[in-house]
């Protein structure tokens, strides 16, 4: 069976089934610029429909046995698996991923479900003692309808692991692709749970502009909103949420520190300094966009890394196996390049990559910087590795706090020291002996400063946290006499 046919879901926005939009999009190969297919866009309109026919749907789903959920959830991910390889394709030629990484983030993706198919039987609050001669409870109940807003970066998981679970635990969700990648962030997850069997009206897939995303915020339904993106958006949603009194879970930006402490294997280092940097061309929120390197190993290190760099093909992953695959349009190729020609105009050294090829930017690395140049205060997105050195274990504390961003840092070398250092620093997530980049689907996720509000993804802790409310319930054996 053919998951992704298009004749189910082009031009078409799913609810209640499929149903025909009155805007279209067409969906582009970032690597050749070829037509992919026709998505529906969504109008203010639908998501005023979509939430108050998700606020209907939801009040049977959360009385729905748990169990019932569970194997939705469970087949969700089932489904993840026999699909595995057409999804992948649609990754590849839709997002620009390379093989690997779509492989990747499909595993992600079935992993996400089966761990949130555990959910609805998850323990869902506690009991509290009383002066009262009486029962207390806090429970968690459904928050009700949850907004998903999601990146074309890893658009499969980064919406999948906000919608898995406000499903599982009862809830109802509005989802807002990016359009660019309303396929595989989109139609995809549609798709699977339609397939898995979840009733009808609880999940509303609505690909748009910004006006659908301040909809899907402002819907007086929606209870919650998890969007993961940049930081100047996620502060503007944040605003606009504290004002309608609504819980945002914010995942942002990140420039994130990679640090090789003296006596580290220099070539082991710099191997998983590249992967940090250019996986997926560097369009991760977790990339490794600042390489801190003991004086001792900084030129060796260098100099292996751009050796690494200049080894790693470019090209169409759909059509050749390479490391790097296209950036996902010509405005952030342009931005990217323009980070790197204004740092070496400042002074830094290009030491590998720095020219734009077709689509694609290869593996860049820079030398010689300053930490007020471009490519080392900005979170580039692109496959740039910026390279500076340290000389004492507060130096290297002060390089990586002296950030806007915290959401991760990875540390090489001596695992003491490692630990020293890592009590020093402000980040979400440290990785000691490995680079920037990891995720799975019962760890919690999620950064501090301009990185967002905390970890809100990942695990059972986080996930009830996120798309649950705490109501507090006592139960008497009779009525109370009161003074009244």
């Amino acid at each position: 069976m053919t998951l992704l046919n298009s004749a189910v879901w082009s031009k078409k926005l799913f609810g209640d089934g499929w149903n025909d939009a009155t805007r279209e999009h067409t969906v582009t190969e970032p690597a050749t610029g070829s037509r992919l297919g026709t998505v529906g866009l969504a109008t203010t309109q639908d998501v005023h429909r979509a939430a108050a026919r998700a606020a209907e749907a939801q009040r049977e789903w959360a009385a729905t046995p748990p169990q019932r959920r569970a194997a939705v959830l469970r087949r969700a991910g089932e489904l993840f698996t026999e699909h595995a390889a057409e999804i992948e394709d649609w990754l590849i030629r839709e997002a620009g991923s390379v093989r690997s990484k779509a492989s990747f983030e499909v595993q992600l993706a079935l992993g996400e479900c089966f761990e949130c198919a555990a959910l609805p039987t998850h323990p869902q609050g506690e009991v509290l003692t009383s002066e009262e001669a009486r029962w207390s409870f806090a429970r968690r109940r459904p928050a009700g309808v949850v907004s998903v807003i999601a990146p074309f970066n890893f658009p499969l998981i980064l919406g999948l692991r906000s919608v898995a679970p406000a499903l599982a635990l009862g809830n109802a969700v509005l989802l807002k692709p990016d359009p660019r990648t309303a396929v595989s962030g989109g139609v995809v997850i549609a798709r699977v749970f339609e397939e898995a069997g979840l009733p009808s009206g609880l999940l509303h897939l609505l690909p748009g502009d910004g006006s659908v995303g301040q909809a899907v915020v402002e819907a007086p339904e929606v209870r919650v909103v998890s969007f993961t993106g940049s930081t100047p958006v996620g502060r503007a949603i944040g605003e606009q949420a504290g004002r309608l009194l609504k819980r945002a879970h914010l995942e942002l930006g990140g420039n994130n520190a990679l640090v090789v402490l003296p006596g580290a294997d220099v070539h082991k280092a710099a191997s998983a300094g590249a992967f940090g940097s250019y996986l997926h061309q560097g369009q991760i929120c977790m990339t490794t966009g600042r390489h801190i390197v003991h004086e001792s190993l900084l030129e060796e290190y260098s100099a292996v890394l751009a050796e690494k760099a200049r080894a790693l093909p470019v090209g169409d992953p759909a059509q050749e196996d390479v490391a790097l695959g296209p950036i996902i349009d010509r405005r952030q190729l342009e931005r990217v390049h323009g980070i790197v020609t204004d740092s070496v105009a400042a002074g830094a050294t290009l030491a590998a990559g720095g020219e734009i090829a077709g689509a694609c930017y290869p593996a860049t690395v820079l030398t010689h910087l300053t930490t007020d140049m471009p490519a080392w205060r900005e979170e580039i997105f692109g496959p740039v590795a910026p390279v500076i050195g340290f000389a004492t274990l507060e130096e290297a504390a002060r390089i990586v706090n002296d950030c806007e961003y915290g959401l991760s840092v990875g540390i090489l070398g001596d695992v003491g020291t490692a630990m020293k250092l890592a009590d020093r620093i402000d980040s979400g997530k440290v990785h000691i002996n490995e680079q920037t980049v990891d995720d799975e689907p019962n760890a919690p996720f999620g950064g501090v400063k301009a990185s967002g509000t905390g970890s809100r993804f990942g695990g059972p802790t986080a996930n009830v946290e996120a798309f649950t409310e705490t109501q507090w319930v006592t139960v008497r054996p009779d009525i109370a006499d009161y003074p009244f």
